[in-house]
């Protein structure tokens, strides 16, 4: 029997004010070629806390952890601000995961200036990852095999922040190489992986990928964006993949997101709570309530929500 929650604790979506903050890729950079989900014209709208909320159409969300939005970034440190006033405005987000360059030379001075706001507690810098499997990146300064990730993962620890990692499944190995030097350092695979190859082939390698990754204990999962550019939102499809992550990882290190907006361009919010608790609905009610809430709150570090 399929069981919706009774509070959810949303640990990846989206808020941006175009007025406010130049997200290139929602205005002079729209390039749907490079996009996950092809068109996406109906994101380049600001998109605010009273959107989120309206997006639930009655779904408990309680807490939420806001993700960067790939602004222009000289204005990282403005988005962060903006949405601290949002949060004290609206009650959301909880928990913000900021952007810094982790490879800069100024690592150090500008997650010094993230952390300094109350709800930051984690960081994405995507590496630099290829457009397919059979492309190699390894050369490239940036790319997973570049000799300066042990020390700026270090200045993470550092500074008592997370890593927000998010590579495409080709990539997972060699995440799971960089990070078993930082034993320490608190981890949440973005995406499910991205498993964007359906084929047998390609969800057995995405599996090998994901393994490797839980052989870490410090690494966890996120259940969020399963759209795919071809095809629409179908359980049938999704439910095999987020079964495999959780029994991988462990229900203990899987939590779920939504991903909106972005995800809205496939799925409803409600359908994918929907779709999520059906695929969930053979974990027994603890393991349940730790994907949809307990384990965000307590990776996140948020403060617990009166709900009950």
């Amino acid at each position: 029997m399929t069981v919706l929650p009774s509070a959810i604790v949303d640990s990846h979506h989206h808020l941006w004010d175009l007025s406010r903050i130049s997200y290139p890729w929602l205005g002079s950079e729209y390039d749907a070629s490079k996009f996950i989900l092809g068109e996406y014209y109906l994101l380049c709208r600001n998109y605010l806390p009273q959107d989120f909320r309206e997006s639930w159409s009655g779904m408990p969300v309680v807490a939420s952890v806001h993700i960067e939005a790939e602004c222009e970034r000289r204005q990282a440190l403005d988005e962060t601000r903006w949405v601290h006033e949002q949060a004290a405005q609206s009650s959301l987000p909880n928990a913000v995961v900021a952007h810094v360059d982790l490879l800069a030379p100024d690592a150090d001075e500008r997650l010094a200036e993230q952390a300094a706001y109350p709800v930051v507690r984690s960081i994405r810098f995507k590496p630099v990852t290829s457009r397919c499997p059979e492309d190699s990146v390894a050369e490239r300064p940036g790319s997973l095999h570049d000799p300066r990730w042990p020390a700026a993962l270090a200045l993470l620890e550092k500074h008592d922040l997370a890593w927000d990692l998010r590579v495409p499944f080709w990539h997972l190995k060699e995440a799971a190489a960089v990070l078993r030097d930082a034993p320490t350092l608190s981890v949440v695979l973005q995406h499910t992986g991205l498993p964007w190859d359906r084929s047998e082939a390609g969800l057995a390698a995405w599996r090998r990928g994901m393994e490797a990754l839980a052989a870490l204990p410090n690494v966890h999962v996120r259940l969020s964006e399963l759209g795919l550019r071809d095809r629409p939102w179908r359980l049938e499809d999704n439910q095999p993949v987020i079964r495999d992550a959780v029994s991988i990882f462990g229900w203990q290190r899987a939590m779920f997101g939504s991903n909106f907006p972005v995800a809205g361009l496939r799925i409803s919010y409600p359908a994918l709570v929907r779709a999520m608790a059906q695929a969930l609905a053979h974990l027994d009610e603890r393991a349940r309530q730790a994907v949809w809430c307990e384990n965000a709150l307590a990776f996140y570090r948020m403060e617990r929500p009166q709900w009950q």
